[in-house]
């Protein structure tokens, strides 16, 4: 008999609900981590009594309640609502796109106002494709002038995507930007969702609550020695490369990566948002994130003399540094293809966006372990 029922290979999200409904079912877990600590891009650092999100900015949102209801039985979560703000040469835009961000950028006052700006905008990039032939966007700043306009467009989406990507936005594919969300009122929540906020006193209080229990070990290379890891459970549920599990025998997959710059200011309030982006091209970060702004609100974020801010860089990634998101072009999603074809052989139960090449946001982690059958 193996010593335990479950080997996690990796504490994220993932790992760590799975463990959690997996401890409750009365299954002997042991989780491990490469990294000195547990929660993975969820992890935060107390810093001068900030929750410093150290792999940028993440905001727990869902309608789902029964998700909800599951995290909030684990810790109580805040009433944090997400209203990013756009900076561009200097000039403040409301995020999403509502009316707030139209009469910032036109002077429109009503809905039927701003509507027509818009139409105008997109019968004129319409035109445009005819005139050269084109019935069909072609890449991603045709399908964005096709769906906004030219001003919205050029001042909030174009040097912001091409910071994120890398590349010229005509050089992306079209389905990157499906559609935009529009909204002709006045409302700057981000989210269309029933419930969001952030857990109270950071994201490593969700994390130990999901792990009460159950035995980890951090600093542990599952590659380094495999087969013993292996040897120690009947099952295994893998989170981490879907290709480097597989020893690359096809290649490796691509990702963007992000980097970040903190710094401690001595004075209350930075710039009174917890996240602003900055969507000029010639400026190299994509954003600001203001840490206090998650936890702190009102006359709470006057209470601490100083704030901590990350200046946040979208980079190629490269062998060394930790993946973030997918590269979903036709090559990386052929090669995942294939990857996933010999997954359907293993016992192996694999999650999570590095496991299965995908943007997950954190109500869909659980959602999907939820969904599971552990036994």
């Amino acid at each position: 008999m193996k010593p335990y029922d479950y080997l996690i290979v990796g504490a994220g999200l993932f790992g760590s609900t799975y463990a959690c409904l997996a401890r409750k079912k009365g299954k002997r877990c042991l989780v491990i981590d490469r990294r000195p600590y547990l929660g993975g891009n969820l992890y935060c650092e107390r810093i001068e009594g900030i929750n410093v999100h150290k792999y940028g900015a993440h905001i727990f949102h869902t309608s789902n309640k029964e998700v909800w209801d599951f995290v909030n039985s684990i810790v109580d979560f805040n009433r944090y609502t997400n209203s990013p703000v756009a900076n561009y040469q200097g000039k403040l835009y409301n995020l999403p796109f509502n009316m707030n961000t139209f009469y910032q950028m036109w002077g429109v006052r009503t809905p039927e106002e701003a509507k027509a700006r818009i139409e105008e905008q997109k019968l004129e990039a319409v035109t445009q494709m005819r005139v050269a032939g084109v019935s069909e966007p072609r890449n991603l700043e045709e399908q964005a002038l096709t769906l906004i306009g030219k001003d919205i467009y050029e001042k909030l989406i174009k040097g912001y995507t091409e910071k994120q990507w890398g590349r010229r936005c005509s050089e992306l594919p079209a389905f990157i930007i499906k559609r935009l969300p529009v909204r002709f009122v006045f409302d700057n929540n981000y989210f269309n969702d029933t419930y969001q906020g952030i857990p109270m006193g950071g994201y490593n209080k969700l994390i130990e609550g999901l792990l009460e229990g159950v035995e980890t070990r951090t600093n542990v290379d599952f590659f380094a020695d495999r087969s013993h890891w292996e040897s120690l459970a009947d099952k295994i549920v893998f989170t981490g490369k879907i290709d480097e599990f597989y020893d690359y025998r096809f290649g490796k997959l691509e990702y963007r990566t992000v980097r970040f710059e903190e710094e401690i200011h001595e004075h209350c309030n930075y710039q009174g948002n917890a996240v602003v982006n900055y969507t000029e091209r010639d400026i190299p970060y994509t954003r600001i994130i203001e840490h206090k702004h998650f936890e702190m609100f009102g006359e709470e974020v006057y209470k601490l003399p100083y704030t901590i801010i990350s200046r946040e860089y979208s980079i190629e990634w490269h062998d060394g540094i930790e993946p973030y998101y997918p590269v979903n072009d036709v090559r990386n999603t052929g090669l995942y293809a294939r990857y996933k074809e010999l997954t359907d052989k293993e016992s192996v139960i694999f999650g999570g966006r590095l496991a299965e090449y995908k943007y997950y946001d954190m109500h869909q982690v659980i959602e999907k372990v939820l969904d599971l059958k552990i036994e």
